[in-house]
C-alpha cells in the first residue's frame, strides 16, 4: 500500500501535537476532479470505517479508503521544505499521466 516518508511522518507528528490529539490518523484518498480526471486528498481525520485499510508507518496511522487502494498502491507521500517549495507531495509510479498543474492525474 501506500509508503509514507520519515519527513513526512514527523510532519503529521507535529501537526497532531498541535492538534492535541493521538486518535486521529493520515487520510489519503482519491476523488474525482481536477483537470486530468482524479485528484488526491490529504488530511487528518478521526472518523475511521471498517471499510478503511489502515497501516502505521514511522508511528503514523494511515488510512485509505478501499476505493483509493488501487491508486495508491505504489504512491509515496513525503514532506519538502526547500526555497522551492514547501509541503507534502505524493509521487504516484502508477499515475498514468497528470496536469500541468499537478493536482491531479489519470
Amino acid at each position: 500500500m501506500i509508503t509514507l516518508t520519515e519527513a513526512a511522518a514527523g510532519k503529521v507528528k507535529e501537526l497532531l501535537v498541535e492538534e492535541g490529539r493521538d486518535d486521529i490518523a493520515l487520510r489519503v484518498a482519491v476523488s474525482p476532479g481536477g483537470c486530468s480526471g482524479l485528484r488526491y486528498a490529504m488530511y487528518l481525520d478521526d472518523q475511521l470505517s471498517e471499510k478503511d485499510e489502515t497501516l502505521d508507518q514511522f508511528g503514523v496511522k494511515i488510512v485509505v479508503d478501499k476505493m483509493s487502494v488501487p491508486y495508491l498502491s505504489q504512491a509515496t507521500v513525503d514532506f519538502v521544505d526547500s526555497l522551492e517549495q514547501s509541503g507534502f507531495t505524493i509521487d504516484n509510479p502508477a499515475a498514468q499521466g497528470g496536469c500541468a498543474c499537478g493536482n491531479s492525474f489519470h
